[in-house]
């Protein structure tokens, strides 16, 4: 049986960092990682000026039901098929990223405690707290440098649609974690903790 582990926490908090951390201690053959961003709506329909307007930190601008899905395929020791989502386009793309079952099973995302049918699949929710302004900095390079965009359309979005949301959606499901753990990757007691319960679960499976 698969032990799904939840990495939540506001944009630019660490959570790709803390899932990395711990897919480089435990082995590739241990690990396997689903990231929510993956599983972004493709809206074809859309002109891309339309689709950059698009409310992307709402949790119905995600394909939740797809992912919990995979969730469930991956537990019950079946691969699948994930979604590649192109930031620059705001488009799914035509291939897919083959991942295979593993004993630890890491989903990472700002939303995954806020949907209770893919929070109750989480056999350990982890939340990655890290101070709002140290957040947006890391945001805006991201955004820059990784997914192409300009910095007035970083701005605009953040006031718009990412602080809001983490208000409503985000920081309220850190009530749902098991472990808080602040400054994400950068809190080696933390992860070192948690890096020793799922050695033990990796090496029992």
């Amino acid at each position: 049986m698969t032990y799904v582990v939840g990495v939540a926490g506001g944009t630019g908090s660490g959570k790709t960092t803390v899932s990395q951390e711990i897919a480089d201690a435990l082995g590739p053959d241990r690990v396997a990682i689903l990231q929510h961003d993956h599983y972004y709506r493709d809206r074809p329909e859309l002109s891309f000026e339309e689709r950059s307007q698009l409310n992307f930190d709402h949790p119905d601008s995600l394909e939740t039901e797809l992912l919990v899905e995979h969730v469930v395929a991956l537990r019950d020791g079946h691969a699948v098929d994930v979604p590649v989502y192109d930031f620059a386009t705001h488009r799914r793309a035509s291939e897919t990223t083959h991942i295979e079952p593993r004993p630890i099973l890491l989903v990472e995302g700002i939303l995954v405690f806020v949907e209770r049918r893919l929070r109750e699949r989480l056999d350990l929710k982890i939340f990655v707290d890290t101070p709002a302004d140290i957040r947006v900095f890391r945001r805006i390079r991201r955004d820059l440098e990784q997914r192409g965009r300009d910095f007035a359309s970083i701005r605009e979005q953040y006031y718009k649609t990412v602080r809001p949301m983490h208000l409503q959606f985000v920081e309220p499901s850190k009530a749902y974690a098991d472990v808080i753990i602040p400054e994400g990757g950068r809190n080696q007691v933390a992860l070192d903790l948690i890096l020793a319960r799922l050695r033990g679960i990796a090496e029992g499976a």
